[in-house]
Protein backbone atom coordinates (compact mmCIF):
# COMPACT_ATOMS: atom_id res chain seq x y z
CA UNK A 1 0.00 0.00 0.00
CA UNK A 2 1.36 3.42 -0.99
CA UNK A 3 2.38 5.46 2.08
CA UNK A 4 1.51 8.68 0.23
CA UNK A 5 -2.08 7.47 -0.09
CA UNK A 6 -2.19 6.61 3.60
CA UNK A 7 -0.80 10.03 4.50
CA UNK A 8 -3.52 11.70 2.43
CA UNK A 9 -6.15 9.46 3.97
CA UNK A 10 -5.09 10.26 7.54
CA UNK A 11 -5.01 13.98 6.76
CA UNK A 12 -8.56 13.84 5.36
CA UNK A 13 -9.69 11.84 8.39
CA UNK A 14 -8.24 14.44 10.74
CA UNK A 15 -9.42 17.45 8.76
CA UNK A 16 -12.92 16.13 8.02
CA UNK A 17 -12.81 17.63 4.54
CA UNK A 18 -11.06 17.05 1.23
CA UNK A 19 -10.66 20.81 0.81
CA UNK A 20 -9.04 21.36 4.23
CA UNK A 21 -6.84 18.31 3.74
CA UNK A 22 -5.70 19.61 0.35
CA UNK A 23 -4.66 22.90 1.95
CA UNK A 24 -2.72 21.06 4.68
CA UNK A 25 -0.97 18.80 2.15
CA UNK A 26 -0.28 21.49 -0.44
CA UNK A 27 -2.27 19.58 -3.06
CA UNK A 28 -5.29 20.38 -5.17
CA UNK A 29 -8.69 19.17 -4.01
CA UNK A 30 -9.12 16.94 -7.10
CA UNK A 31 -5.73 15.34 -6.37
CA UNK A 32 -6.80 14.50 -2.83
CA UNK A 33 -10.12 13.11 -4.08
CA UNK A 34 -8.30 10.98 -6.65
CA UNK A 35 -5.90 9.57 -4.05
CA UNK A 36 -8.73 8.63 -1.70
CA UNK A 37 -10.61 6.91 -4.51
CA UNK A 38 -7.46 5.00 -5.45
CA UNK A 39 -7.04 3.83 -1.84
CA UNK A 40 -10.71 2.84 -1.65
CA UNK A 41 -10.34 0.79 -4.86
CA UNK A 42 -7.27 -0.95 -3.44
CA UNK A 43 -9.10 -1.83 -0.23
CA UNK A 44 -12.40 -2.57 -1.92
CA UNK A 45 -14.27 -0.62 0.75
CA UNK A 46 -15.48 2.98 1.11
CA UNK A 47 -13.51 5.00 3.63
CA UNK A 48 -15.63 8.15 3.78
CA UNK A 49 -19.25 9.17 3.37
CA UNK A 50 -19.40 12.33 1.24
CA UNK A 51 -21.62 15.06 2.70
CA UNK A 52 -22.47 18.64 1.82
CA UNK A 53 -20.02 19.97 4.41
CA UNK A 54 -17.05 17.64 4.37
CA UNK A 55 -16.81 13.92 4.89
CA UNK A 56 -17.56 11.43 7.66
CA UNK A 57 -15.40 8.31 8.01
CA UNK A 58 -17.01 4.91 7.66
CA UNK A 59 -16.38 2.24 10.28
CA UNK A 60 -13.59 0.86 8.10
CA UNK A 61 -12.19 4.37 7.71
CA UNK A 62 -12.11 4.92 11.48
CA UNK A 63 -10.44 1.55 12.00
CA UNK A 64 -7.78 2.24 9.37
CA UNK A 65 -7.04 5.70 10.78
CA UNK A 66 -6.72 4.29 14.30
CA UNK A 67 -4.20 1.71 13.08
CA UNK A 68 -2.26 3.80 10.57
CA UNK A 69 -2.04 7.29 12.11
CA UNK A 70 0.41 6.50 14.97
CA UNK A 71 2.81 4.75 12.59
CA UNK A 72 2.67 7.58 10.04
CA UNK A 73 3.33 10.08 12.85
CA UNK A 74 6.31 7.98 13.93
CA UNK A 75 7.68 8.00 10.39
CA UNK A 76 7.33 11.78 10.24
CA UNK A 77 9.18 11.93 13.56
CA UNK A 78 12.06 9.94 12.10
CA UNK A 79 12.29 11.97 8.91
CA UNK A 80 12.11 15.31 10.72
CA UNK A 81 14.54 14.37 13.48
CA UNK A 82 17.10 12.58 11.35
CA UNK A 83 19.53 9.90 12.43
CA UNK A 84 22.28 12.20 13.68
CA UNK A 85 22.38 12.59 17.47
CA UNK A 86 23.26 16.25 17.03
CA UNK A 87 19.94 16.87 15.31
CA UNK A 88 17.86 15.27 18.09
CA UNK A 89 16.35 18.53 19.35
CA UNK A 90 12.63 18.28 18.57
CA UNK A 91 9.99 21.00 18.63
CA UNK A 92 7.06 20.33 20.92
CA UNK A 93 3.92 22.14 19.79
CA UNK A 94 1.51 22.90 22.64
CA UNK A 95 -1.93 24.50 22.33
CA UNK A 96 -4.41 25.57 24.96
CA UNK A 97 -6.41 28.41 26.49
CA UNK A 98 -4.24 31.52 26.83
CA UNK A 99 -4.51 32.13 30.58
CA UNK A 100 -4.07 28.56 31.82
CA UNK A 101 -1.35 27.82 29.29
CA UNK A 102 0.56 30.98 30.17
CA UNK A 103 0.15 30.75 33.94
CA UNK A 104 0.42 27.00 34.45
CA UNK A 105 1.62 24.90 31.53
CA UNK A 106 4.33 27.05 29.99
CA UNK A 107 6.24 27.68 33.24
CA UNK A 108 6.21 23.94 33.94
CA UNK A 109 7.43 22.99 30.47
CA UNK A 110 9.94 25.84 30.30
CA UNK A 111 11.55 24.37 33.40
CA UNK A 112 11.68 21.01 31.66
CA UNK A 113 13.28 22.35 28.47
CA UNK A 114 16.00 23.94 30.54
CA UNK A 115 16.60 20.92 32.76
CA UNK A 116 19.71 19.08 31.56
CA UNK A 117 18.87 19.94 27.95
CA UNK A 118 15.86 17.63 27.79
CA UNK A 119 15.73 17.34 24.02
CA UNK A 120 12.91 19.55 22.76
CA UNK A 121 12.21 23.14 21.90
CA UNK A 122 8.83 24.53 22.89
CA UNK A 123 6.31 26.20 20.58
CA UNK A 124 2.92 27.34 21.93
CA UNK A 125 -0.30 28.68 20.51
CA UNK A 126 -3.57 29.74 22.10
CA UNK A 127 -7.14 28.97 21.12
CA UNK A 128 -10.55 27.75 22.17
CA UNK A 129 -11.19 24.11 23.05
CA UNK A 130 -12.63 23.48 19.59
CA UNK A 131 -9.71 25.16 17.84
CA UNK A 132 -7.05 23.32 19.82
CA UNK A 133 -8.65 19.91 19.31
CA UNK A 134 -9.09 20.53 15.58
CA UNK A 135 -5.45 21.60 15.34
CA UNK A 136 -4.32 18.56 17.31
CA UNK A 137 -6.32 16.20 15.09
CA UNK A 138 -4.91 17.87 11.98
CA UNK A 139 -1.35 17.40 13.23
CA UNK A 140 -0.60 21.07 13.96
CA UNK A 141 -0.03 20.42 17.68
CA UNK A 142 1.54 17.62 19.72
CA UNK A 143 -0.31 18.33 22.96
CA UNK A 144 -3.56 20.18 23.59
CA UNK A 145 -4.92 21.45 26.89
CA UNK A 146 -8.68 21.68 26.72
CA UNK A 147 -11.78 21.84 28.90
CA UNK A 148 -13.59 19.52 26.49
CA UNK A 149 -12.89 15.79 26.50
CA UNK A 150 -12.43 14.72 22.86
CA UNK A 151 -14.58 11.94 21.46
CA UNK A 152 -13.57 9.10 19.20
CA UNK A 153 -10.46 6.97 18.96
CA UNK A 154 -8.26 9.43 17.07
CA UNK A 155 -7.46 11.52 20.17
CA UNK A 156 -6.66 10.34 23.69
CA UNK A 157 -7.27 12.55 26.73
CA UNK A 158 -6.13 12.38 30.36
CA UNK A 159 -7.66 14.47 33.15
CA UNK A 160 -5.04 17.08 34.08
CA UNK A 161 -6.53 19.07 36.97
CA UNK A 162 -9.65 20.73 38.30
CA UNK A 163 -10.05 24.50 38.38
CA UNK A 164 -12.09 26.12 41.17
CA UNK A 165 -14.13 29.17 40.23
CA UNK A 166 -14.56 32.11 42.63
CA UNK A 167 -17.08 34.96 42.53
CA UNK A 168 -15.08 38.13 43.19
CA UNK A 169 -15.32 41.92 43.16
CA UNK A 170 -13.37 44.88 44.48
CA UNK A 171 -13.89 45.51 48.24
CA UNK A 172 -15.91 48.69 47.55
CA UNK A 173 -18.78 46.58 46.22
CA UNK A 174 -19.17 44.78 49.56
CA UNK A 175 -19.45 48.17 51.25
CA UNK A 176 -22.08 49.34 48.75
CA UNK A 177 -24.39 46.34 49.00
CA UNK A 178 -23.58 45.38 52.61
CA UNK A 179 -22.31 41.99 53.76
CA UNK A 180 -25.53 41.33 55.66
CA UNK A 181 -27.74 41.89 52.61
CA UNK A 182 -25.49 39.63 50.56
CA UNK A 183 -25.83 36.80 53.08
CA UNK A 184 -29.58 37.36 53.29
CA UNK A 185 -30.52 37.72 49.63
CA UNK A 186 -27.73 35.86 47.86
CA UNK A 187 -27.89 36.30 44.09
CA UNK A 188 -30.63 38.94 44.31
CA UNK A 189 -28.25 41.25 46.18
CA UNK A 190 -25.86 41.08 43.21
CA UNK A 191 -28.32 42.11 40.51
CA UNK A 192 -27.16 45.73 40.39
CA UNK A 193 -23.44 44.98 40.20
CA UNK A 194 -21.98 45.22 36.66
CA UNK A 195 -20.47 42.06 35.21
CA UNK A 196 -16.98 41.68 33.76
CA UNK A 197 -16.64 38.71 31.39
CA UNK A 198 -14.74 37.19 28.48
CA UNK A 199 -17.75 36.94 26.14
CA UNK A 200 -21.22 38.41 25.69
CA UNK A 201 -22.74 35.03 26.57
CA UNK A 202 -21.25 35.33 30.10
CA UNK A 203 -19.87 31.76 30.15
CA UNK A 204 -18.17 31.91 33.56
CA UNK A 205 -20.85 33.89 35.37
CA UNK A 206 -23.70 31.85 33.85
CA UNK A 207 -22.03 28.57 34.82
CA UNK A 208 -21.50 29.83 38.37
CA UNK A 209 -25.08 31.10 38.72
CA UNK A 210 -26.48 27.80 37.45
CA UNK A 211 -24.33 25.68 39.78
CA UNK A 212 -24.56 27.80 42.93
CA UNK A 213 -27.79 29.81 42.71
CA UNK A 214 -29.76 27.56 40.33
CA UNK A 215 -30.65 30.62 38.28
CA UNK A 216 -29.41 32.88 35.51
CA UNK A 217 -27.49 36.13 36.09
CA UNK A 218 -29.71 39.19 35.86
CA UNK A 219 -27.10 41.81 34.96
CA UNK A 220 -25.66 41.96 31.42
CA UNK A 221 -21.97 42.16 30.72
CA UNK A 222 -20.68 45.70 31.20
CA UNK A 223 -17.03 45.01 30.36
CA UNK A 224 -16.29 42.23 27.87
CA UNK A 225 -12.64 41.40 27.25
CA UNK A 226 -11.43 38.04 25.84
CA UNK A 227 -8.72 37.31 28.40
CA UNK A 228 -9.25 36.33 32.04
CA UNK A 229 -6.14 38.25 33.09
CA UNK A 230 -7.72 41.41 31.73
CA UNK A 231 -11.00 40.47 33.45
CA UNK A 232 -9.09 40.32 36.74
CA UNK A 233 -7.43 43.70 36.12
CA UNK A 234 -10.80 45.32 35.39
CA UNK A 235 -12.33 43.71 38.48
CA UNK A 236 -9.51 44.99 40.69
CA UNK A 237 -10.14 48.44 39.23
CA UNK A 238 -13.74 48.26 40.41
CA UNK A 239 -15.53 47.59 37.10
CA UNK A 240 -17.84 45.00 38.65
CA UNK A 241 -18.04 41.36 39.65
CA UNK A 242 -16.42 38.44 37.86
CA UNK A 243 -16.07 34.70 38.16
CA UNK A 244 -12.41 33.71 37.95
CA UNK A 245 -10.26 30.62 38.46
CA UNK A 246 -8.75 30.61 41.95
CA UNK A 247 -5.24 30.08 40.57
CA UNK A 248 -5.60 33.35 38.66
CA UNK A 249 -7.14 35.53 41.37
CA UNK A 250 -5.59 33.90 44.46
CA UNK A 251 -2.84 36.50 44.89
CA UNK A 252 -5.31 39.37 44.43
CA UNK A 253 -7.52 37.80 47.12
CA UNK A 254 -4.54 37.49 49.48
CA UNK A 255 -3.63 41.13 48.89
CA UNK A 256 -7.22 42.29 49.44
CA UNK A 257 -7.50 43.74 45.92
CA UNK A 258 -10.63 41.64 45.41
CA UNK A 259 -12.87 39.78 47.84
CA UNK A 260 -14.95 36.64 47.44
CA UNK A 261 -18.62 37.61 47.32
CA UNK A 262 -19.84 34.10 48.08
CA UNK A 263 -18.46 30.97 49.71
CA UNK A 264 -20.58 28.03 48.51
CA UNK A 265 -20.24 24.67 50.31
CA UNK A 266 -19.31 23.06 46.98
CA UNK A 267 -17.53 25.53 44.68
CA UNK A 268 -17.97 25.13 40.93
CA UNK A 269 -15.15 23.25 39.24
CA UNK A 270 -13.99 22.89 35.67
CA UNK A 271 -11.77 20.03 34.51
CA UNK A 272 -8.82 20.43 32.16
CA UNK A 273 -7.75 17.57 29.93
CA UNK A 274 -4.39 16.88 28.32
CA UNK A 275 -5.01 15.47 24.83
CA UNK A 276 -2.72 13.82 22.28
CA UNK A 277 -3.22 11.98 19.02
CA UNK A 278 -3.57 8.31 19.84
CA UNK A 279 -0.21 6.58 19.57
CA UNK A 280 1.99 9.67 19.71
CA UNK A 281 3.00 9.08 23.33
CA UNK A 282 5.43 6.59 21.80
CA UNK A 283 7.46 9.64 20.76
CA UNK A 284 9.91 10.42 23.61
CA UNK A 285 9.64 14.21 23.55
CA UNK A 286 5.82 14.13 23.65
CA UNK A 287 5.77 11.45 26.35
CA UNK A 288 8.26 13.45 28.45
CA UNK A 289 6.22 16.66 28.24
CA UNK A 290 2.97 14.77 28.89
CA UNK A 291 4.41 13.15 32.02
CA UNK A 292 5.92 16.42 33.23
CA UNK A 293 2.62 18.29 32.94
CA UNK A 294 0.77 15.56 34.83
CA UNK A 295 3.39 15.67 37.59
CA UNK A 296 3.23 19.46 37.78
CA UNK A 297 -0.58 19.42 37.87
CA UNK A 298 -0.50 17.43 41.12
CA UNK A 299 0.58 20.66 42.84
CA UNK A 300 -1.94 22.91 41.06
CA UNK A 301 -4.45 23.09 43.90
Amino acid sequence: MDLALLRTFVTVHRAGSFTRAAALLGLSQPAVTSQIRTLERQLGRPLFLRQARGVTPTTIGDELAHKAAPHLDALVEITETGLDDESSLRSLHLAGPPEFTAERALPALTGLTGEDNQGFALRASFGTAEETLEGLAAGHHDLAITTTRPRGALLTATALCDEEHVLVAAPDWIERIGAGLLRQKGAHALEDIPVVEVHESLPFVSRYWAAVFDSRPAAPGTVIVPDLRAVLACTVAGAGLAVLPRYLCGDALDRGEVVALHDPPVPPLRTYFLAVRTGTLAMPHIARAHEWLLRAAADWA
